[in-house]
């Protein structure tokens, strides 16, 4: 690892530093595949969602269609600071960006505390090294995705 990666992985949970370590390590032609990599394995929703999609929050900042949602790992427990958080994101497949991006954050993010979810660094997105390869626009879209699982995972905590 070379020290400006070290610099953009200081403080970041394990998955979520492998993740940038690993954009950061292609050269910039190569990212763009990565994120294409990403898209194809981005988990389908289950099926209690696929029934209710009202369940999800579009996130009307992406230029395709992205909907999300996060619950307790144990749904059945009134979570705590130290509780797992489970995300589930539905983005259509003619649409790869969109899903690259809501695929690193559900491998990034998914199993996480509520506690290291709220504390991430408000630029976590620009250190995947995408910005200058992507608009400006679907960068928005995905700091939009990681600010609406940081707003839901605070209403779980107060709910």
């Amino acid at each position: 690892m070379n020290p400006g990666t070290e610099a953009q992985t200081e403080g970041l949970p394990e998955s979520l530093a492998e993740l940038v370590e690993d954009f950061q390590a292609v050269p910039a032609t190569d990212r763009l595949q990565l994120l294409l990599e990403f898209s194809r394995q981005l988990p389908e929703l289950p099926e209690r969602y696929g029934e209710h999609p009202e369940a999800l929050e579009q996130v009307v900042e992406c230029q395709s269609p992205l909907f999300l949602t996060v619950e307790w790992e144990n749904q059945t427990e009134t979570g705590t600071d130290d509780t797992p958080v489970r995300l589930f994101f539905s983005a259509p497949p003619e649409a790869p960006t969109t899903r690259g991006f809501a695929s690193i954050l559900h491998e990034g993010l998914d199993g996480l505390s509520a506690a290291q979810i709220r504390d991430l660094p408000a630029d976590l997105t620009e250190r995947f090294a995408l910005t200058e390869l992507v608009s400006p626009l679907r960068m928005r879209g995905m700091s939009a995705m990681l600010e609406r699982i940081r707003r839901q995972v605070g209403q779980l905590r107060r709910a």
